[in-house]
């Protein structure tokens, strides 16, 4: 064959051994390796544009009757059958015979296990197909990442017996993880929910088989049940009010004591109660917006990359951030009922990032524009709710500005 005249004959040329395989499973991990091209370049809504390419595909090659050409239709009509033109694909005459399986699978078994900070939920699911000659079983792995809000990764692959053992034992040899039997409808919903998510990013996570995988994940996450889970804890940014409770709570702790927080007085009361601020501003950032959860990662979000972005710190407040974060942190910890090991994880990671915090402040690198405009501000000494001053700063200094940053 000669160089493909469009991504339709691309695709034939790619598959054109797809009829030769052994099996179902094989043939649609292909077809969703061949989607996955179209997944990674696509711009925004991935779902949608592998959607479109498949029932274009499907319209370009409703004349071809080899038997590549026939098979791998429907490979992407059982892998996206919502695509246009879906329903109406038959195998052809000389289809393999494992073909009447592709996508006939059922679901053996549903888990879940994570971290105890609450950063990251795995799923696992594993299948089987209804006629054994389609394939064999497999497991489908699925990560969700809370900090960022979507599904961070994708696994298909087997044989699950050996990666269920592999997640077992990795659990139980290690404190700060869990592991649980989990009810298909939860899997479902928050996988769905959070792939919605990564589908619509700019640029997709670097690392895994998130684009390879995402055809065939969504086949399989079409097969769960779809209901009503068990309720789970729902946390919404607390108001003014619990705010309020919260500090008063934190401040009355023995952590608060531990970090000699309870006795500040003076003009440092301004810059902890401001720095406290800070902390449940953070988590309200979140999807889930915890104020109680904290972990290392969180941690170094806070205080190595959001902080410097979204607040202006005089030196008593960048001198009083990291002892306040060690001690909500513990205290968090402890009303979460962590173990000590992932408290004391915690406040060791805020610990070693202080150095890398104090350069950040000082260089002030990671400093939006607005932010870097305010620091200026305060720093030439401008009363803010002066509106005569701050006018008279911003037309002095407006070619200084960008604009992001007036």
């Amino acid at each position: 064959m000669g160089t493909p005249q469009t991504p339709y004959d691309a695709v034939l040329h790619a598959a054109r051994d797809v009829a030769k395989l052994d099996n179902a499973l094989d043939a649609e991990m292909l077809g969703a390796a061949l989607l996955g091209s179209v997944y990674a370049v696509a711009e925004t809504r991935r779902d949608d544009a592998v959607r479109e390419f498949v029932g274009d595909f499907l319209a370009a090659t409703s004349r071809r009757r080899a038997a590549a050409a026939t098979t791998i239709r429907s490979v992407f009509a059982a892998l996206v059958p919502d695509a246009t033109g879906a329903e109406r694909v038959r195998p052809g005459t000389t289809a393999p015979a494992w073909s009447g399986q592709l996508g006939r699978v059922h679901l053996t078994g549903c888990w879940s296990y994570g971290d105890v900070y609450g950063d990251q939920t795995s799923y696992l699911a594993t299948f089987a197909y209804d006629d054994p000659a389609g394939g064999p079983e497999h497991a489908l792995v699925t990560l969700v990442d809370h900090n960022i809000g979507i599904t961070k990764d994708v696994f298909v692959g087997g044989p699950p017996s050996r990666v269920l053992d592999q997640i077992r034992q990795m659990c139980a040899g290690d404190e700060l993880t869990w592991f649980r039997d989990e009810e298909p409808v939860r899997m479902h919903t928050e996988v769905t929910r959070h792939l919605a998510v990564t589908d619509d990013l700019s640029e997709l996570p670097g690392e895994g088989s998130l684009a390879t995988d995402r055809a065939l994940v969504g086949a399989r996450l079409a097969l769960l049940p779809v209901g009503r889970p068990a309720p789970v804890r729902v946390v919404k940014p607390p108001a003014a009010a619990e705010r309020t409770e919260l500090v008063r709570r934190f401040l009355a702790a023995p952590e608060a004591t531990r970090f000699e927080l309870d006795a500040v007085d003076g003009a440092q009361l301004a810059s902890l109660h401001f720095c406290l601020g800070l902390l449940l501003d953070h988590a309200a950032t979140f999807t889930d917006p915890d104020p109680l959860r904290w972990s290392p990662t969180v941690a170094g979000l806070f205080l190595l990359d959001w902080v410097h972005r979204r607040a202006v710190l005089d030196m008593d407040d960048a001198a009083m951030l990291p002892r306040v974060l060690r001690g909500w942190a513990a205290y968090a910890g402890r009303k979460r009922g962590l173990p000590e090991t992932a408290t004391a994880g915690t406040d060791a990671a805020i610990e070693e990032m202080v150095p890398e915090f104090a350069r950040l402040y000082t260089t002030g690198e990671r400093r939006s524009p607005a932010t870097a405009a305010v620091a200026q501000l305060l720093a030439d000494g401008v009363d803010p709710e002066d509106p005569a001053a701050l006018d008279a700063w911003i037309s002095a200094n407006r070619h200084h500005l960008t604009d992001d940053g007036t």
